[in-house]
């Protein structure tokens, strides 16, 4: 029969663990209403106490039996290997309580700041900087986690000191590949401080139109209109050029382009333009105009200006007045679309075609009248 005198020990010490994850469970029960009940009027803080109630559920327990292995005596066997197994789930524990306590902080200030209404600038600031420093806290977490629980092994730290010893090529080699890591690290806190984007910003990234979807701690994802999607470092935004159409604000102005012909009349245009505005709800009445901008030898350039709310609303509002101008040109003033005008020999000099009378060429005789004035010669040298 095998000697179970060797185990008499652990009897005791395992009648006291199950004991001490009982009481642990139900602390965690009891302590997790409580908080949940007493958060209620701060709901930041209720996101994160919800967060934390599944690392909590683990961490009581595996503290509680922390202390019954520390108080068991060190001669029992398998003791000192439980010990360690024991305190390398509670670090990581610990790491998986503080990345959740961070992400229900996150979350929690992102809830009180939803980006749904028209005017969500600030909320998108916040929603920016919630997001992006959470990630980068998160990231560090979970390096030092990591890092302590590698301290644990005497074996790490002796590879750690000879590793400091010869930091020669290594540490350059090391250098160079965490570059992009930490570039982009430094990027993103650089972007959550300054916000030259923000979550749901409209930018337009090499020739490409489209919002801001996900920043995360090393690249920015970037909702193109046709639903595609354009992954960017965030080391590109700090270092090239990009247009943000909401930087400032959600309203914005947009322009629409007509090329007629010379003879359209403007005046009657610009009246139906004034009448078809109210009409369009994305239009924020804050200011609309129509102006000749540009001529060709073929057509003139008409522009009509108008704004509204938001981006989307913007381009929703250039369409229309775009195809509303072009209906009216269509019923009221056919005859002035754009056309192309070619003139044969054959019907000019047949009399077919009338071309119309060149002007009379008066001389001048007088220098002023056209616009002459007398010119000091240049001395002579």
């Amino acid at each position: 029969m095998p000697d179970l005198s060797e185990y008499s020990p652990w009897i005791a010490t395992a009648v006291a663990a199950i004991v001490a994850v009982v009481l642990a469970l139900v602390l965690h029960r009891v302590s997790s209403l409580v908080l949940v009940r007493a958060t209620g009027p701060t709901p930041v803080l209720q996101s994160m106490v919800r967060a934390c109630q599944r690392p909590t559920k683990l961490l009581l327990p595996l503290m509680a039996l922390q202390l019954v292995w520390q108080a068991a005596t060190d001669d029992m066997r398998f003791i000192l290997g439980i010990r360690h197994l024991n305190g390398l789930l509670l670090i990581a524990t610990v790491t998986w309580l503080a990345i959740s306590a961070i992400n229900g902080l996150a979350a929690g200030i992102i809830a009180q700041h939803p980006a749904d209404v028209d005017d969500n600038l600030q909320a998108r600031r916040i929603q920016t900087q919630a997001r992006v420093l959470s990630r980068s806290a998160m990231l560090i977490v979970l390096i030092a986690g990591a890092a302590m629980m590698l301290m644990t092994f005497p074996g790490a730290k002796q590879v750690g000191a000879s590793l400091l010893a010869s930091a020669g090529v290594i540490g350059i080699v090391a250098g160079l590949a965490a570059k992009p890591v930490f570039s982009n690290l430094i990027a993103g806190l650089q972007i959550a401080l300054a916000q030259p984007i923000r979550i749901d910003d409209v930018l337009i990234v090499q020739g490409e139109w489209g919002r801001v979807e996900e920043i995360t701690g090393t690249y920015v994802v970037l909702k193109i209109w046709d639903d595609r999607r354009l992954i960017i470092p965030l080391q590109w935004f700090i270092e090239n050029p990009f247009q943000n159409w909401t930087r400032t604000g959600s309203q914005l102005l947009g322009s629409v382009f007509l090329n007629v012909d010379f003879r359209m009349p403007v005046a009657p245009l610009r009246a139906a333009l004034e009448k078809m505005m109210p009409g369009y709800p994305e239009w924020d009445h804050r200011f609309f105009n129509l102006q000749v901008t540009d001529v060709t030898e073929k057509t003139m350039q008409l522009r009509i200006l108008c704004t509204s709310q938001s981006s989307s609303k913007a381009f929703d509002l250039r369409c229309k007045v775009r195809e509303d101008m072009i209906a009216f040109m269509q019923q009221e003033y056919p005859q002035y679309l754009p056309t192309m005008r070619f003139l044969n020999e054959k019907d000019v000099a047949s009399g077919a075609v009338q071309m119309p009378p060149e002007p009379p060429v008066r001389p001048v005789t007088d220098r002023s009248e056209a616009g002459i004035t007398a010119v000091p010669s240049a001395p002579d040298h």
